[in-house]
């Protein structure tokens, strides 16, 4: 007797959209080992080094920063970050720079952005970035990490907004 065959239909775009989170994650790996030396480092500084899957990162929380208390750097799968949690509010770099008024965003939905455009980038993306004008409002990754923290759209610098 024959078995039907299984109903792929629903499974495939997920089995889709994981290899390509897998292949995103390998592509930007160099930026990812960076990020985890860093984390080990801060590891003995008081840090703690914990896998949080809505990041699609490795998030260092109590990194100690030298320039103060509330920032985060991304770098590929993985975040430091010199707060406790890292869903908390922060200003987008438009409202910092005083271009404009804007309520707080999520700074892990921010982060995240980050994390997409690392995996999308791999090892592309630090030079981008620092081509881009670097940690500044000027820095179209950082306008569409803004835009994606207040929306939950457009992480990607380089795409129409209306």
């Amino acid at each position: 007797m024959k078995r039907p065959l299984p109903d792929v239909s629903q499974s495939t775009p997920r089995l889709l959209l994981r290899g390509l989170v897998v292949l995103g994650m390998c592509w930007t790996l160099p930026n990812s080992l960076l990020g985890l030396l860093a984390g080990i480092i801060g590891c003995a500084f008081g840090a703690r080094m914990h896998w949080q899957g809505a990041e699609l990162a490795v998030v260092v929380r109590c990194w100690p920063w030298p320039w103060g208390t509330g920032g985060a750097l991304t770098l590929g799968n993985v975040i430091l970050h010199t707060g406790e949690r890292l869903d908390t509010l922060c200003f987008t770099y438009a409202h910092r720079a005083g271009y404009d008024v804007e309520p707080p965003v999520s700074l892990a939905d921010h982060e995240r952005a980050h994390v997409h455009q690392y995996m999308l980038l791999g090892p592309l993306f630090l030079p981008l970035y620092m081509l881009c004008g670097g940690v500044s409002v000027r820095n179209p990754f950082e306008r569409a990490a803004d835009r994606y923290a207040q929306s939950g759209r457009g992480w990607w610098p380089w795409t129409s907004h209306e």
